[in-house]
C-alpha cells in the first residue's frame, strides 16, 4: 500500500494530542492503554485491508488517491482549510449508561516518515453498551466505495482520513471519517482512536507478551520487513508464547494454511489471548506501575476525542464483559452487492445496504420495549406480580433504601436493594430481564424516566424480574 501524498497536496506540521498533568493519571494510563491494546489487537483481528479484494478476485492497488479520470483533482475537492487554525474534533459528554460506539483506525504510518496525511490502514468499529454489559466489533473494508461529505465523487472509505487531514478540514481526518461512516453505514460514532503500527510491539512487551496455541505450523518466506524487504517468518504448532514481534507476524502473516481465514482466525486468538493478559488478577498493579512508561510509548503514537476519564471508564467497563457477549463481524462478500471499476484501474465494493441493515441493527442499536399506551397500568402492575431490584447508581448514601420503601408502600415486590456497579449514573434506567412490560412502564411513569431509559433484558435466568437503577436525575416522588 502506498500513503504518500501528492505534490499538490500542502503539508501540514505535525498536530499530535498529548495527555499528561490531569488528575488521576495512572488510572487515565491504564485506560489509555487498555484501549489502545486490546482495541487495536481486535483492529488487528480484522485487518484484511490488504486482502478483500483479493479475496473477491480483484487486485490490491495502492497509490495516491484518484479521481475518474485517474489524477488527483483539486478542483473536485473543497477548498484547502487553514492549516495553522483546524479545530480539534469536538469530545461529546457520556453519561455512563448510553451505548458507546468508537471508530478505531489504524494508519501504516512508518517510523520516520513526516508526511501527515495517511489513508487508513484499517477501519473498526466497536459498540459498548454499558447497561446490558455487551460488545460488537465490525471491521469495514478499505475499499468500500461511499460517499464522502463535502467531496462531489465517491471514493473508498479509506480516504476518508487522507482528505479530511491533506484538506485542514474542520476535525481533520478523523472527523471526516466519523462523518462519512455515519452517513453510508447509518451508525453514530460517538468517538474515534487513531494509531499506528509503532507502539503495538512495546506495547505486547510490556505486558508481558501473550500465550497462544497456534493450530499450524506457520512458514512465511516473504513476511515483510520495515524497510521494503523480507523478514522470514516461522512458528511452529502448539503452544507459543510470543513477544511484542512475534505477535505482530503471527497476526498479520498471509502465506499460511487457510490464507485470509486463516489469518482471521490467528488474530482472534490474538484479540482474547490479549484480553485475557490484560485482565489477569496480577496484572493490574504492574500495568499502574508501569503507567508513566505506558504514556511515554503512545506519545505520538495515537490521537483521540476521548478523554483520559473516559478512557478508564471504558476500560473498567470492558472488563466485566465477558467474552460470549462480544459480537464479532466482518463487512464481507455477504453484504457486498457488487464489485467493479469505476475508473477502469482500481476495484471498488458496493455495500448491499439491505442485507447490512440486519447486522447493523442487532450490533449497534438496543432494542426498546413497545411503548405502551396503558388506561390502568396499577392493575396490570398487580397482576404480573414481578420482582424488583433497586440499585444506587449515584454517590448519594441511602437513595436506593429510600426509593425501595416507597415502592414497597405502592405494593411493588422489591426483593433486592443494593449498589450499582459504579456511581455515576446521570440517568435513571429500568432493565426488563423477563417480560414486565407494564410494570417496567409504572415504574417509569412513577419516577418519570423517559421511555429510551427502559431496556431489555432478555434474560428469562434473572433472579429479579425488573432492575432498577437510580441514577442523578432521580427525585422521590412524593408519598
Amino acid at each position: 500500500m502506498d500513503n504518500r501524498r501528492t505534490s499538490n497536496v500542502p503539508r501540514a506540521a505535525p498536530r499530535r494530542r498529548r495527555h499528561s498533568g490531569l488528575p488521576g493519571w495512572a488510572l487515565g494510563a491504564l485506560g489509555v492503554f487498555f484501549v489502545a491494546a486490546v482495541l487495536f489487537s481486535a483492529y488487528l483481528v480484522f485487518t484484511t485491508v490488504r486482502d478483500f479484494v483479493a479475496s473477491f478476485g480483484a487486485p490490491n492497488v495502492g497509490g495516491p488517491i484518484v479521481s475518474p479520470n485517474g489524477t488527483f483533482d483539486p478542483l473536485h475537492t473543497p477548498a484547502p482549510g487553514d492549516p495553522t487554525n483546524v479545530a480539534p474534533v469536538t469530545a461529546e459528554p457520556w453519561n455512563g449508561t448510553d451505548r458507546v460506539t468508537i471508530l478505531l483506525m489504524g494508519i501504516d504510518q512508518r517510523q520516520g516518515e513526516t508526511d501527515t496525511a495517511y489513508r487508513t490502514d484499517s477501519m473498526m468499529l466497536v459498540t459498548v453498551d454499558p447497561v446490558g454489559r455487551t460488545a460488537g466489533v465490525l471491521s469495514i473494508p478499505r475499499d468500500l466505495y461511499v460517499e464522502i461529505p463535502g467531496f462531489p465523487d465517491k471514493d473508498k472509505i479509506t480516504t476518508a482520513n487522507f482528505k479530511g487531514d491533506a484538506y485542514y478540514l474542520p476535525g481533520g481526518g478523523p472527523q471526516l471519517a466519523m462523518d462519512t461512516v455515519e452517513l453510508n453505514l447509518g451508525i453514530r460514532v460517538n468517538y474515534y482512536v487513531r494509531i499506528n503500527f509503532t507502539a503495538f510491539e512495546t506495547l505486547i512487551d510490556l505486558i508481558g507478551g501473550i500465550d497462544v496455541d497456534n493450530p499450524y505450523e506457520i512458514y512465511d518466506a516473504e513476511y515483510p520487513d520495515c524497510c521494503f524487504g523480507y523478514d522470514p517468518f516461522y512458528l511452529p504448532a502448539g503452544p507459543q508464547h510470543l513477544d511484542g514481534a512475534t505477535a505482530l507476524k503471527f497476526a498479520r502473516t498471509r502465506h499460511t494454511l487457510g490464507d485470509d481465514f486463516g489469518r482471521a482466525e490467528r488474530q482472534q486468538m490474538v484479540v482474547m489471548a490479549v484480553r485475557d493478559r490484560v485482565l489477569s488478577a496480577d496484572m493490574l498493579p504492574v500495568l499502574i506501575g508501569k503507567a508513566p512508561q505506558l504514556l511515554n510509548t503512545l506519545s505520538g503514537s495515537y490521537t483521540t476525542n476521548l478523554s483520559l476519564d473516559q478512557m478508564a471508564s471504558l476500560a473498567m467497563l470492558a472488563k466485566d464483559i465477558p467474552r460470549e457477549n462480544i459480537q464479532t463481524a466482518v463487512i464481507d462478500q455477504q453484504y457486498i452487492a457488487e464489485i467493479y471499476s469505476p475508473d477502469g484501474t482500481q476495484q471498488v465494493l458496493v455495500l448491499n445496504i439491505e442485507k447490512f441493515r440486519e447486522l447493523r441493527d442487532s450490533m449497534f442499536y438496543t432494542p426498546e420495549p413497545p411503548q405502551l399506551n396503558v388506561p390502568d397500568a396499577a392493575a396490570l402492575l398487580a397482576n404480573e406480580s414481578a420482582t424488583v431490584e433497586v440499585q444506587n447508581g449515584t454517590a448519594t448514601a441511602g437513595l436506593a433504601a429510600s426509593a425501595a420503601d416507597f415502592l414497597r408502600g405502592q405494593g411493588v415486590n422489591v426483593t433486592t436493594v443494593g449498589n450499582a456497579d459504579r456511581f455515576d449514573y446521570a440517568s435513571t434506567v429500568i432493565i426488563d430481564y423477563t417480560g414486565k412490560p407494564y410494570t417496567a412502564k409504572w415504574l417509569a411513569d412513577t419516577f418519570h424516566v423517559s421511555p429510551s431509559s427502559i431496556l431489555a433484558g432478555n434474560n428469562p435466568n434473572s433472579d429479579v424480574d425488573v432492575r432498577v437503577i437510580l441514577g442523578a436525575d432521580f427525585a422521590a416522588p412524593s408519598p
